[in-house]
């Protein structure tokens, strides 16, 4: 029996393994380190959060992105230098190999409850007992692909989550479908990759995040009216990156319209540059229709004002973000999932990131609509971190472990 397994390894499961081990809390942690960044995002893409909201949480900070460029002699600022997707991915496995070295790289196929906890099931056939289990998936399992699209044959459809490397579609053309930074992002590398490249997006103009300026003197109201913070300049991204315990507390439904609006699709400040005056824009369309005609894709688009037009690609890719839904979590057992009290499809979690089902912990994306916008960012792995381990760290002081479980989960690890 072990007191707690963490299922995940990204930047929310690597920084609560951190936590735990400087705690002393006994743990195993399962997953492919930074999984989603170094096999589902695109190559050469750089991310929108700033250098400082960028790191993953040491409790001792004694590692972070800031420490790990200076010692590769990789350009990093605090604020108004691009991370580079390949620089956090190698900061994110040098974090593994320093800080958790325990992780284990092994996948969780089955949770179930038993009589004292719950039950994992690995791919390797192993099964481990545990008290508690915090699930840390980030945005595995969520893609999100609208209806009309889905019946497309999969070989003329694919979801951005799919694509790391771009160089299978050079020489091809791809319409890529979403107006947020996925999309944004897709486009702009695929053009980079000499693919004919269509956006075609339902907003009337793009949006982009304001880059925030490390040395621009700014007056006293710019900076009370739009001070910096985690997530990005404005009063409420500071309020929701500084206070999500507060967040917590907001009445369930203005919780939901503050995750569903606030930071809505945008690009970073640095895709401009690369998609506007470069890459074909269809604004202001959605797909009524898509089907396969001729080898190629047909897109049969409906406009804003009412207008129609179609457009032809080699291929269609939906880079229409994600939405969590606990119902594709297959690895949770269906007595679990039926178990969780839920909002929006979303698990209801305490102040501790409990869900309704005791023992059973989410972090990361799926924790959201309980604790604001900034769960989306790894910005906020450091206030799930410590809040998740300080309610273990308590009841583990109120009920420890038996010496002899203690010794067992020892050697297992």
């Amino acid at each position: 029996m072990l007191e707690t397994t963490i299922v995940g390894a990204g930047p929310y499961g690597l920084s609560l393994a951190a936590h735990f081990k400087r705690t002393g809390i006994p743990f195993r942690i399962f997953g492919r380190p930074m999984d989603s960044w170094l096999r589902h995002m695109p190559k050469g893409m750089l991310l929108k959060s700033d250098g400082f909201a960028s790191t993953i949480s040491d409790p001792d900070n004694s590692f972070s992105l800031k420490h790990f460029c200076a010692e590769r002699g990789i350009e990093y600022a605090d604020l108004g230098t691009p991370v580079r997707l390949d620089t956090f991915t190698a900061f994110g496995l040098a974090f593994r190999d320093r800080i958790v070295p325990e992780l284990e790289d092994k996948l969780v196929t089955g949770l179930e409850r038993s009589s004292s906890g719950f039950l994992l099931r690995l791919d390797d056939g192993e099964t481990v007992k545990a008290r508690r289990v915090v699930l840390a998936v980030g945005i595995t399992h969520f893609e999100y692909t609208p209806s009309k699209l889905k019946q497309l044959p999969p070989e003329f459809l694919s979801h951005s989550f799919a694509h790391h490397d771009l160089e299978r579609f050079r020489g091809r053309s791809v319409a890529v479908i979403g107006g947020g930074s996925s999309a944004i992002d897709l486009a702009g590398l695929l053009h980079e990759n000499a693919v004919e490249v269509q956006l075609v997006a339902r907003r009337t103009a793009l949006a982009f995040h304001e880059r925030q300026q490390p040395d621009q003197p700014r007056s006293l109201w710019e900076r009370v009216r739009y001070p910096q913070s985690g997530i990005g300049p404005g009063l409420k991204s500071r309020f929701f990156a500084n206070s999500p315990l507060a967040f917590h507390y907001l009445p369930e439904g203005l919780r939901l319209k503050f995750v569903r609006t606030h930071l809505g699709p945008a690009g970073g400040w640095f895709a401009k540059d690369k998609i506007v005056g470069r890459v074909p824009l269809v604004l202001g369309y959605s797909v009524e229709r898509a089907e396969v005609k001729g080898a190629k894709v047909l897109l049969q688009l409906s406009g804003v004002d009412g207008s129609r037009r179609e457009i032809r690609a080699d291929h269609v890719i939906a880079a229409t973000g994600y939405k969590v839904d606990l119902e594709r979590l297959k690895f949770l057992s269906e007595e679990i999932r039926g178990k969780i009290k839920t909002a929006d499809s979303t698990p209801v979690l305490s102040s501790s990131f409990e869900s309704s089902v005791p023992g059973l912990y989410f972090v990361g994306v799926a924790a959201a609509n309980s604790f604001g916008p900034v769960m989306r960012f790894a910005y906020g792995a450091t206030f799930a971190a410590r809040q998740v381990t300080q309610t273990v760290a308590k009841a583990l002081a109120q009920n420890p472990m038996p010496a002899h479980a203690t010794r067992v989960a020892s050697v297992a690890k």
